[in-house]
């Protein structure tokens, strides 16, 4: 009995040994790829010429975004009066990031937050030496510059699809966080198509992989040592990693550096409307199943989509065949299209899907800004949202490229307190119905059904935007 006891604890330890070997096994080695890559991966310094400003208390200006701890490690190691340029005279910030050369004359690629404003640009390549580099172009909606130096026969990375990249997929960084060159870092995919603040017309790719201050512009490799992404932003509320990095997709990328290269700008569609996301409770007040789709809020007058038919409260269910699913799919879509392009938009309205045809149009420059309105001559609304309602000028409908709506003069309180609406406010839709004077407002407000999720558009600022809310009573 004892002989058998002894025979199963054996083979249960050579069974977990085995597992364990098998388990490293399937681990992979990034060795290969590291010493096959590395040679195409730069360091990036940048310098730019600032007035003369005096330093308090002996501080440096240029540390006061790093986090305290490394801040305060600077300031310790660093003479008081050091980096103070003489009076009259300029000081020179610097910058450090990361960059990857795509072919071997010398083109490199690199974030433009990176290089934006300099005035000198430095490129060191693996081998140590130093080259001036001149700036190609930037695009800042995108994030991406490209940059050049004169030499021959340069070690360059091989560029992958990003379309192909799968989630749970190992990925590689290389970059110089902190100054510190050649620095490798790996994780996973954790998503794709992620939509950042103020980043509309790039689906970021977001990773595990740590990165720092230094690794932007650095590449992203996959397991065939083919880039697959760019290095640009990180999540962070202490300076650091957090375990949320994100980069810019190399289809991206290469369209915006290519275009760079030819034209020195780049030419991104655009369909002239504000959206915005569709929620459960927007989706049930549109008649929708679940919430899907791009909701239409604001349209450019003579835009695009305007003279192709599409309305305020349109939801954008797909373009060209492509499903969307959340709102942010839409910018990304139109983006990657050219001017005069042709688009096929399925839209729901009024509960019905139809299909409207357009052309895109060339993104402006700039976005316009529409004046904030006053309103004069109020009516008393029905009680039920607790509102002080105005007709508007000819003057603020002109100014607000509106046909009709009322403005809000007063909130009394109730379902308007609640959902947040102010003094200023601009009423354009109430329950998918157009508001055109006080009297239509009142009107849909004395109707309005109780207990099921009711839509409002509204203009803030010049910015529109549905609201939902529910009547008890």
């Amino acid at each position: 009995m004892q002989t058998l006891k002894r025979s199963m604890a054996a083979l249960i330890a050579l069974l977990a040994l085995s597992l364990s070997v098998t388990a490293r096994a399937e681990l992979p080695d990034f060795t290969p790829l590291v010493e096959k890559a590395s040679p195409a991966v730069v360091n990036i310094s940048t310098t730019q010429k600032l007035p003369d400003r005096a330093m308090a208390g002996g501080s440096m200006p240029d540390l006061e975004g790093l986090p305290p701890g490394l801040r305060e490690f600077f300031e310790r190691s660093i003479p008081r009066g050091q980096g103070q340029a003489p009076r009259g005279q300029q000081r020179e910030a610097q910058s450090l990031g990361s960059g990857f050369i795509i072919s071997d004359d010398g083109y490199i690629l690199t974030n433009n937050h990176v290089v934006a404003d300099a005035d000198e640009i430095l490129v060191r390549l693996s081998d140590r030496s130093e080259h001036k580099a001149k700036l190609v172009g930037a695009d800042p909606r995108s994030d991406v510059a490209v940059l050049k130096i004169e030499a021959k026969n340069l070690p360059t990375l091989k560029l992958g699809d990003s379309d192909k990249l799968k989630v749970g997929e190992w990925v590689l960084a290389i970059g110089s966080p902190f100054g510190f060159d050649h620095s490798v870092t790996a994780g996973i995919v954790s998503a794709k198509g992620r939509s950042l603040p103020n980043e509309n017309y790039v689906p970021f790719i977001q990773t595990d992989v740590a990165i720092n201050p230094g690794n932007s512009g650095g590449p992203l490799l996959n397991l065939q040592g083919e880039v697959v992404g760019i290095n640009s932003q990180i999540f962070t509320r202490s300076g650091g990693f957090m375990g949320l990095s994100f980069a810019i997709p190399i289809d991206v990328a290469m369209n915006v550096a290519d275009q760079l290269k030819k034209a020195g700008k780049v030419s991104r569609g655009w369909l002239g409307v504000v959206i915005q996301e569709v929620n459960k409770d927007l989706a049930e007040s549109f008649g929708l199943d679940k919430p899907s789709g791009a909701l239409v809020a604001q349209l450019v007058e003579d835009g695009p989509a305007a003279k192709g038919g599409l309305q305020v409260g349109d939801v954008i269910l797909s373009l060209n065949g492509q499903g969307i699913n959340e709102s942010a799919d839409l910018p990304h879509l139109v983006g990657n299209m050219k001017p005069g392009d042709k688009a096929a938009l399925e839209v729901i309205r009024d509960g019905n899907r139809k299909t409207l045809n357009m052309t895109i149009g060339n993104l402006p420059d700039e976005d316009e800004e529409v004046a904030a309105v006053e309103g004069k001559g109020a009516e008393r609304s029905s009680n039920r949202l607790g509102v002080t309602v105005a007709e508007l000028t000819a003057e603020q409908r002109k100014s607000l490229d509106i046909k009709a709506g009322v403005v809000i003069k007063e909130v009394q309180g109730g379902p308007a307190a609640m959902i947040g609406l102010r003094q200023g406010d601009v009423i354009t839709h109430l329950n998918n119905r157009a508001v055109d004077s006080s009297k239509t407002f009142s009107e849909i407000a004395k109707a309005l059904p109780k207990d099921r999720s009711i839509s409002m558009r509204v203009l803030r600022q010049g910015r529109a935007s549905f609201i939902t809310f529910k009547l008890a009573e």
